[in-house]
């Protein structure tokens, strides 16, 4: 290992053999320094590479070097896994799609494909990829790896880990190799240090270190997962950049449904909606999602439009979908009869596509209308990704609600009921002179919450910056000395995206908030460039062709 090479201004130099884009300069920089959660972070140089040799050359160097790697695709993920120090890897122009196998269903892309664009393809043949993040026409398959990402169908079709079939991985050393489930473990060093140093312990005690009752997780390594499957691949889905890099993806495809119906339900009690989500869940219902109290009152005009009652206290979007159109009716209509039975006082059937349309969009309306509520209000999501086991989501609920109202923020609280996963908008005035103070009880209060109720912090966005810190307090000691002998058996030079699924001594969620007026300003050119891409959710773009000179 050996110092880094830097020119005589302190900057790092282009890597040897390295073709794609390097550079140093301060907009660069900066414009690499946001993604959509809370955090700042200027790294000190942005890499774009043409391809995976590309990812090698860089890789090998940042080893030789010892030079931190923060890979990201549109970065628009929320748990600050996408801005660190060092070298930010931007992974988007690997976006290539592969030939859809309509016999196989299978599909081959890289990491930087954007999810609906992979969705299309496999369209064309009567498939689908069936996991559906709100974010999917701007995500990238690399970062929903990598994050081990659900969504809305969730509840009857899983999250990304279960459609993964191989991955084209490039390891801390350079070494690159496929792995696939089910085929013989690669000859590369860390698979073999992995093998040789942890798989006996992850395999023995994973299957006791689990968050019980949980139905979603992308906190930590999955050692649940690997427990019960011994495939490696378990471990590399939603590890966050952190033990290897991803350069290609090997997905499996579902047939698209035939039919599927909508339907919103409105429920006088919390309780009521949440058992309601539970039953559907089990009936087999496609899509369980709950609009908060605190949801209705920001999208109260969506809500009158589609007459929900101003008593309600939760509404459940139910999906039913059938292969065919017999079988979604007949599902669709024992939904019914189970929203009907937990107390809701209003179910209203999308009798039409137009319907269901305006039904699905009132999920999606919040966003807009918080960005138009006050200028001064910075929406912050720095609680939005707990999850817990079922039976206690109306208690977790009801806490997040508590925990607003005690530190004197307004928030918004929507999510995947029939997975018992609640997403939360905190609106923080930051001319307050305590807002900084008030964010951190709030962060710390849900987070001794979660603890309490058995949950898990990251239920689909990963732990990134944000909750790498608070594991100790979601996972026993155990558990978090075993992710640090994982990441040490892959990464030993800790150089793939290093603070990220394991702690630090004295690192801090909350060191840098982007919306923190005292921060310096950013350069104009990366500043507008960072606003176009909030204003306009345009993840997607490439962030150095934003830039006024490019």
């Amino acid at each position: 290992m050996t110092t880094a090479p830097r020119g005589d201004d302190g900057r790092l130099r282009t890597p040897d053999g390295f073709r794609g884009v390097f550079r140093t300069d301060a907009s660069a920089c900066a414009v690499y320094s946001e993604s959509a959660g809370i955090a700042r972070t200027i790294p000190d140089a942005v890499a774009v590479p043409v391809d995976a040799d590309d990812v090698v050359t860089l890789v090998r160097w940042a080893a030789e070097h010892h030079v931190p790697l923060v890979p990201r695709g549109s970065a628009s993920s929320m748990a600050n896994g996408a801005v660190g120090h060092g070298v930010a890897l931007d992974l988007s122009r690997l976006d290539w799609i592969g030939e859809v196998q309509g016999e196989t269903a299978f599909v081959s892309c890289g990491p930087g494909a954007l999810r609906n664009s992979v969705n299309a393809a496999a369209g064309l043949h009567g498939l689908r990829f069936p996991v559906d993040p709100s974010s999917g026409a701007f995500c990238t398959m690399g970062g929903m790896v990598a994050a081990n990402a659900a969504g809305t169908r969730t509840v009857k079709l899983g999250a990304t880990r279960a459609w993964v079939r191989g991955l084209d991985c490039v390891f801390s050393d350079g070494s690159r190799a496929w792995v696939r489930r089910g085929e013989p473990r690669p000859k590369v060093p860390a698979l073999r240090a992995f093998h040789t140093d942890v798989s006996r312990d992850a395999a023995e005690r994973g299957a006791s270190l689990a968050h019980v009752g949980v139905r979603k997780e992308s906190s930590g390594y999955a050692l649940a997962d690997y427990a019960r499957t011994g495939d490696v691949m378990d471990i590399l889905i939603g590890s966050e950049g952190t033990l290897a890099i991803f350069v290609g993806i090997e997905l499996g495809l579902a047939p698209l449904p035939v039919a599927s119906l909508s339907m919103l339900a409105s429920f006088p009690t919390l309780e009521g909606a949440v058992q309601a989500a539970g039953r559907a869940a089990q009936f087999g219902a496609s899509a369980v999602e709950l609009l908060d109290r605190t949801f209705l009152e920001v999208v109260r005009a969506e809500a009158a439009r589609l007459a929900i009652p101003e008593a309600t206290e939760a509404v459940l979007l139910i999906e039913a979908e059938g292969d065919t159109h017999a079988a979604a009716d007949t599902l669709a209509l024992r939904l019914v009869d189970a929203c009907r039975a937990s107390g809701a006082g209003q179910v209203v059937m999308a009798p039409d596509a137009a319907t269901a349309e305006r039904i699905w969009h009132i999920r999606h309306a919040a966003s807009p209308i918080l960005n138009a509520l006050d200028p001064h209000l910075s929406s912050m999501q720095l609680i939005e990704d707990g999850a817990v086991p079922p039976a206690r989501f109306p208690d977790y609920v009801r806490g997040v609600r508590a925990a607003l109202d005690r530190h004197r923020v307004r928030g918004v609280i929507f999510g995947h009921a029939g997975d018992a996963h609640a997403h939360v908008n905190a609106l923080i005035d930051v001319r307050d002179a305590d807002w900084k103070a008030r964010t951190r009880a709030l962060l710390d209060d849900v987070t001794g919450l979660v603890a309490l109720l058995g949950g898990t912090l990251a239920a689909e966005h990963g732990d990134g910056r944000l909750r790498t810190p608070l594991l100790f307090r979601v996972w026993d000691a155990r558990a978090v000395a075993l992710f640090a002998r994982v990441k040490l058996a892959f990464d030993p030079e800790g150089i793939l995206n290093p603070g990220v699924k394991v702690p630090g001594a004295g690192d801090d969620p909350l060191a840098s908030i982007k919306y923190d007026p005292s921060l310096p300003p950013l350069p104009a050119a990366a500043r507008a460039a960072l606003d176009h891409v909030v204003g306009e959710k345009a993840w997607a773009s490439y962030r150095l062709g934003l830039l006024a000179h490019e």
